[in-house]
């Protein structure tokens, strides 16, 4: 890969950037306003909420940091990561107390990552699974060695659950959905999770099945398909869901 990356600048040169929405069709009212935010700024912002939220982060792509970056003491981008959840109490086992308190999943694309860090922290981990495509980034296998039951069985020891692009379980043709494949049935019989990406509410991305509307796709995924947990880039839409439908919980 060519060009530059954030890898290449200091945090002091990152932090004179600022963001703005990256689609079009978008809200673009905030742009410009804000500059880029570490991790640990990331984390203080769940910390700082008046009740307990979760934390999701991704190691984005660890073997090209890792390539670029030598980090003191022979450590990796992983060590450095899993030191920042650590400093700021992030260590539970998944649904203990502490993690009850302080939940979080670790995710990434690249599975010799997550088993790498396993070593290093309990915490719950999820792997990333592309299009049918695109080859794993660390080990370049490709999506049907990935969703195989054999590697299903082995990855089973190193994280709870997979990240599946959404269309790799449910394909779409002329914005419909098509027969569903076996792959949520064959992780739930190794006990992993699946946590689909990525739900979306505008027009471009919700198909003609769910009449544009949101929370029947939702309904859906949840209730039909029986994922058990969503990415989406509207969680005060999944929010308004859960409330009207689970009041209660």
């Amino acid at each position: 890969m060519t060009g530059f990356f954030p890898v290449d600048f200091t945090l002091r040169e990152l932090k004179t950037l600022r963001v703005n929405q990256r689609y079009e069709y978008r809200d673009p009212q905030y742009n410009g306003m804000f500059s880029i935010i570490t991790f640990d700024e990331y984390i203080q912002i769940a910390l700082d909420a008046p009740r307990v939220v979760g934390i999701y982060p991704e190691i984005k792509n660890p073997v090209f940091v890792n390539q670029r970056v030598k980090w003191p003491g022979g450590n990796k981008f992983e060590d450095v990561f899993v030191e920042t959840l650590i400093k700021h109490g992030y260590k539970g086992t998944y649904l203990s107390k502490q993690w009850m308190k302080q939940p979080a999943f670790i995710q990434s694309f690249a599975p010799t990552s997550l088993t790498y860090v396993s070593k290093l922290t309990d915490l719950p981990k999820i792997f990333l699974i592309d299009d049918t495509t695109v080859p794993t980034q660390d080990t370049n296998q490709s999506y049907w060695e990935i969703t195989s039951d054999k590697y299903l069985q082995y990855i089973s020891e190193y994280v709870v659950g997979i990240g599946p692009w959404k269309e790799t379980i449910i394909p779409v043709a002329k914005k419909y959905l098509q027969t569903p494949t076996d792959l949520v049935a064959r992780a739930h019989a190794h006990k992993l999770q699946v946590h689909p990406y990525t739900f979306r509410n505008e027009y471009p991305y919700l198909r003609f099945n769910f009449s544009q509307d949101p929370y029947k796709e939702y309904a859906f995924w949840i209730n039909e398909v029986g994922v058990d947990g969503l990415f989406t880039d509207f969680p005060e839409s999944l929010h308004h869901y859960q409330q009207w439908t689970s009041p209660s919980q």
